[in-house]
């Protein structure tokens, strides 16, 4: 009978978040995974993009599994160095600005010195703009203010800070003594974090999968191409393991897994869903069926590069994703039960 390992996911969940990853500057969070799966001692490879592929041989080797999982963030890039010190941003992936005000960050520069600061409106003092509470959220009004002493784009340009630097943002991770699970990126370092205690378990436990199954931890996702290469031709189903979205007219919640049938790409695979829930339904794991209106994942980016596979999508339930994002242990739990009951079971016909 498989056991959540709630402790040791969670540690893994709180150094993932803290490990700065926006997409395109990845390799510090992509070598904590190399150096987890060496750990485990399970055989992987990694891709020209940097993602990492885990591969566990089953029975059968004819027909392969993958399910893959993204460690990429939401983030931002040095647009401009104003002539104030200040910084414009970039967005790095699909949030609002509002998401990101009044957040700490890191500026890192090209040499590896990390520079702290806060994101903010430029008319954010009340005592001096009208309209500091109504003025539009967008690149032009939010800046980075710089914790050094610079007053002008020369002086900002002296600490080593360049245009196309990224900027990372404070994660504020938090588990609270109620289960909640609180921080940024939980999209999808939650998935990645249960991907990885996956492996983690088999490999300890000496479980032969039925199927050889290959564990993707991709870097681009939030830039619309993570797992969509490297997908071996013996592969039939493949599974992103990503965050369930919550808000209004919406099944999920943070205390199930959630099972996507439909998101902005189109339907996902019919007979692959309805496994997905058999499974859920033997085994008294509790899920919701959902549709995700304005959500793509690396299962419909493998469909649209041409793979010819089964796809499906399930993870955990995630609140208000693209922002302060929260989750429950309990839905940790249930998306954990249904990999564990996924992987070791038949492959469809």
């Amino acid at each position: 009978m498989y056991q959540f390992n709630e402790a040791r996911t969670t540690e893994l969940l709180k150094r993932l978040v803290e490990t700065p990853s926006p997409s395109g500057f990845t390799e510090k969070v992509m070598k904590v995974i190399s150096d987890e799966f060496t750990n485990i001692g399970v055989t992987y490879k990694r891709t020209n993009k940097g993602a990492i592929i885990a591969t566990v041989k089953g029975k059968d080797d004819s027909r392969h599994r993958l399910l893959t999982a993204h460690t990429d963030t939401l983030g931002a890039m040095v647009k401009e160095i104003k002539s104030n010190g200040r910084l414009k941003l970039a967005m790095i992936g699909g949030f609002n600005w509002n998401a990101v005000e009044g957040e700490y960050c890191h500026i890192h520069t090209a040499s590896g010195k990390e520079v702290r600061g806060t994101i903010l409106m430029h008319q954010t003092t009340v005592h001096v703009y009208r309209n500091s509470g109504t003025a539009e959220r967008n690149a032009d009004n939010i800046e980075v203010r710089i914790d050094e002493k610079v007053k002008n784009a020369a002086e900002t340009k002296a600490l080593g800070i360049e245009v196309g630097d990224f900027v990372s943002f404070d994660p504020r991770f938090e588990v609270t003594p109620s289960g909640f699970i609180k921080s940024r990126h939980l999209d999808d370092k939650a998935s990645t974090a249960l991907l990885v205690d996956l492996v983690r378990s088999v490999t300890e436990n000496g479980i032969e999968l039925p199927n050889t199954t290959h564990f993707y931890i991709s870097n681009n996702e939030e830039i619309g191409y993570g797992g969509n290469s490297n997908i071996t031709p013996e592969t039939v189903e493949y599974i992103a393991v990503d965050m369930g979205a919550i808000g209004d007219g919406q099944s999920s919640d943070e205390y199930t897994v959630s099972i996507c049938a439909k998101d902005s790409s189109g339907p996902y695979h019919y007979a692959l869903t309805r496994h997905l829930t058999g499974l859920c339904e033997k085994g008294s794991i509790p899920f919701k069926l959902d549709i995700y209106p304005y959500y793509g994942s690396d299962a419909s980016a493998a469909i649209r590069a041409g793979f010819d596979v089964k796809h499906a999508l399930f993870g955990p339930g995630i609140e208000s994703s693209h922002a302060l994002e929260r989750t429950h242990v309990d839905s940790l739990k249930a998306t954990a039960q249904l990999l564990h009951s996924y992987i070791t079971s038949d492959m469809m016909d």
